[in-house]
């Protein structure tokens, strides 16, 4: 099912340059459009079979359901995603040839859906308070972390349902601070507007991590990344990032796929049981990354080699 016939998907020396100077690169075509909405029909049958997922089904929030974190581990379908040459071979050719998925979520938004504030994230203790990845520290100090994210739209993303933004060339300096409290409040979900637009946080609100509290977003440096279906952008997670509110019609949905990716010597879930963020928690028994390239020569973190259907993650060699 592949789109190209090429098999060796690495950045060129100008992609990476490109990458390195503005944090993000695409769109890129991984599916043809016909068959994007071919395997997100077939995916989108097979989410309310639970029966395999690693996460138990009361581990819901009120907007974002951490419950369906990871189900590349029981849906064939994503395991075969976060496999892909098209996108494991560009995202090893940023991180090295040593690499995890650590993180998959699913990013609906629905007619009347807020946008999302503009915010980074370093170690992703920034709902749930406690680091969830941790680069190995430079000099006693902890390194500047992030991972890379490969956000796909399994449907058309546009400005009217509320496609991603971003902020080219901020993603070498944070704004926030993650470990700053930040309060939750479900009440909040659709109900604030910020400099003119609806958007939120998933019932916090980011500004609340500045660590400057007068400071302000330029958002003169930002644009919509509007995308087709099968389509992807590749980014730094701490690049400057949002969404647009949903302002399309109500036959209209945007629905998007995030991969997480980190080196193997990043530790995952350090010293965590469980994670709880967004009104929701899940244990962490069942959780296991991803090798999608080379070899874990660290090992740091529990591995998962197979998913729950048995399907076999085969890392790539370069």
């Amino acid at each position: 099912m592949a789109t190209t016939e090429r098999t060796d998907h690495r950045l060129s020396a100008q992609e990476l340059e490109q990458f390195e100077r503005d944090g993000f690169i695409g769109p890129i075509k991984i599916y043809e459009p016909e068959e994007m909405e071919e395997r997100w029909n077939t995916i989108r049958r097979q989410l309310p079979d639970r029966s395999l997922a690693i996460y138990p089904d009361d581990a819901l929030g009120a907007v974002t359901n951490i419950s369906n974190y990871d189900r590349h581990l029981d849906v064939d379908l994503l395991s075969e995603h976060i496999m892909k040459a098209e996108i494991v071979d560009r995202v090893a050719s940023i991180l090295g040839p040593d690499v995890l998925c650590w993180r998959t979520e699913f990013f609906p938004k629905y007619p009347g859906d807020e946008g999302t504030d503009w915010h980074q994230a370093a170690t992703f203790a920034n709902a749930s308070k406690k680091p969830q990845i941790l680069w190995p520290s430079r000099d006693g100090q902890p390194a500047f972390g992030g991972t890379i994210t490969v956000w796909t739209a399994f449907t058309d993303s546009t400005r009217e349902n509320g496609c991603l933004q971003l902020m080219p060339g901020t993603h070498r300096q944070m704004n926030y601070d993650e470990s700053k409290p930040m309060e939750y409040d479900p009440e909040a979900i659709n109900a604030r507007e910020k400099e003119g637009v609806k958007r939120g946080f998933f019932g916090y609100d980011y500004r609340q991590l500045q660590k400057d509290p007068n400071w302000q977003p330029d958002e003169s440096q930002a644009f919509p990344l509007v995308m087709k279906r099968g389509e992807c952008v590749i980014f730094w997670s701490t690049l400057m990032h949002a969404s647009l509110p949903h302002t399309g019609s109500k036959k209209d949905y945007r629905m998007g796929f995030a991969a997480r990716y980190v080196p193997t010597q990043v530790r995952i879930y350090p010293d965590t049981d469980t994670v709880a963020e967004y009104g929701g928690g899940i244990p962490l028994d069942n959780y296991g990354a991803v090798l999608v390239s080379g070899k874990d020569e660290y090992g740091h973190n529990r591995i998962a080699k197979t998913s729950r259907r048995g399907f076999t993650f085969e890392p790539r060699g370069f």
